[in-house]
């Protein structure tokens, strides 16, 4: 059974910093795509970032370049996101999501209702004035 689970949201003042892990289990695909995504209540679920399990290439959506850096650990199954310079837009609850059929791509994010078929639960993080 795949399986997801993110960790380290949580409350966070402006201009720090948080990392994101996500655990995932159950793979039997040869390569994949795990990507983050976030939500904030009453909008569109929004693809940040995305990594391709075999090469380690990575999207990265404007908004967040040059703040958030996706990583994986394969040895370990796992993927993380560590955000830095935080604002307070980034408030949201968080995902990691698997595509077992794409590599990491933009089109793939944006089409995530189409790609992504496997989900973890979310990890609330919240960023403070």
């Amino acid at each position: 059974e795949v399986q997801l689970v993110e960790s380290g949201g949580g409350l966070v003042q402006a201009g720090g910093s948080l990392r994101l892990s996500c655990a995932t289990s159950g793979f039997t695909f040869a390569d994949y795509a795990i990507g983050w995504f976030r939500q904030v209540p009453g909008k569109e679920r929004e693809g940040v970032s995305c990594i391709t399990r075999s090469d380690g290439s990575t999207y990265y959506i404007d908004s967040i370049k040059g703040r958030f850096t996706i990583s994986s650990d394969n040895a370990n199954n796992m993927v993380y996101l560590q955000m830095n310079s935080l604002k307070p837009e980034d408030t949201a609850v968080y995902y990691c999501a698997a595509d077992p059929t794409h590599f990491c791509s933009a089109h793939g994010l944006m089409s995530y209702a189409s790609r992504y078929d496997y989900w973890g639960l979310g990890t609330q993080v919240t960023v403070s004035t």
